[in-house]
């Protein structure tokens, strides 16, 4: 049986790959660690945490000890690595936790990779989750390739750049066995609502403000969370070794546009006349440094390893919109925080 920590896995992104590993890979041990930060939710993985191939270890990845000592114990054959500090605005109000977390956290795990895997890297594997912020912005044309030079303009995209830079700098050294990935915005279920769209679905349904950086011109790439983990899956088995793959969803909107067609489903899925949600837009201050534009080229996932996305942007919004408004207990908890109670009295007994 392959053993595999997918660290983040309460995460949104995470509980997507972890929720297809557990249910595609049933021979596979799955261990989710997450140290359950704001963005942490176990109520994500509801479907799967009593499944025979699956486990979740609470444990902080800045704390090399405590990697060190999973690592011992658990003899993993792989790691998936989300985990991380992943909010722009936090990442300008406090660079350092993006540092512990995003660098310092990877390394730890790298460390304990090398450590614990010691030269046997035949049947092991590293996967590092990133980001295309790390390319910085593009102009009115123009898409990121992999051979895109990097040029982060935030703190959050400078701390996921670095941890791309270690992972490659311990496959040239150290012979670890790496794949990396950089993806473009993820959207779809399970997605804490401070970001654009979950924030304005929860608004809009609230009658709430609907905030919009600037004149809501910055422009991005659109990819369902769904055919996110489902290209992880394929890139984690099928990738070369030391090769990077740009995960796009060929959908770039405007964010404006991107709030009127949100607008327009939400209107019609509760029943309100056309332009009342519209009518909820604010447009606020620009957030500093803010890249006008990201663009991902998917030329190399899709003709290496025959991957391409499922979904049109419209498609899957609408399917977004009809999750949240079908699981509004689960955001209620959520924007409350009273998710944060389902680890004790799910887990703490245990």
């Amino acid at each position: 049986m392959k053993k595999i920590l997918i660290t983040g896995g309460a995460g949104f992104i995470g509980s997507h790959v972890v929720r297809r590993f557990v249910n595609k890979y049933p021979d596979y041990e799955i261990v989710n660690l997450d140290k359950l930060t704001y963005a942490g939710n176990l109520a994500n993985l509801t479907d799967v945490e009593a499944r025979p191939n699956y486990r979740f270890v609470k444990a902080d990845i800045t704390d090399a000890a405590e990697i060190n000592a999973l690592f011992e114990k658990e003899n993993f054959d792989a790691v998936i690595h989300l985990a991380a500090e992943s909010h722009v605005d936090r990442s300008i109000t406090d660079p350092t936790a993006f540092v512990m977390t995003n660098v310092i956290g990877t390394v730890n795990l790298l460390n304990s990779a090398r450590e614990f895997w010691k030269g046997d890297y035949a049947t092991k594997r590293f996967y590092h989750v990133s980001t295309d912020e790390v390319y910085g912005a593009l102009g009115d044309t123009g898409m990121f390739t992999e051979t895109t030079g990097y040029d982060p303009h935030s703190p959050y995209s400078a701390s996921k750049a670095s941890s791309d830079h270690f992972v490659r700098a311990y496959h040239d050294t150290y012979g670890i066995d790496v794949v990396i990935s950089n993806c473009s915005n993820n959207y779809g279920s399970h997605h804490f609502p401070e970001k654009l769209i979950p924030l304005a679905i929860n608004n809009i349904k609230n009658s709430l403000p609907v905030p919009v950086y600037g004149k809501g011109e910055n422009i991005r790439d659109w990819l369902w969370v769904e055919d996110h983990a489902r290209a992880i899956d394929v890139i984690f088995h099928e990738a070369k070794t030391g090769e990077t793959y740009n995960i796009g969803g060929h959908n770039e909107w405007k964010n404006i546009d991107l709030i009127h067609l949100l607008c327009k489903i939400m209107d019609k899925k509760l029943g309100r006349k056309e332009g009342e949600s519209a009518s909820l837009i604010t447009f606020v201050t620009d957030r500093a440094g803010h890249d006008l534009r990201y663009a991902i080229d998917s030329t190399k996932l899709q003709e290496k390893l025959n991957w391409v996305p499922s979904l049109q942007f419209e498609e899957g919004l609408e399917k977004t919109v009809e999750w949240y408004l079908d699981n509004e207990e689960w955001l209620t908890n959520v924007t409350s925080g009273n998710y944060q109670k389902y680890y004790e009295t799910q887990y703490s007994a245990r």
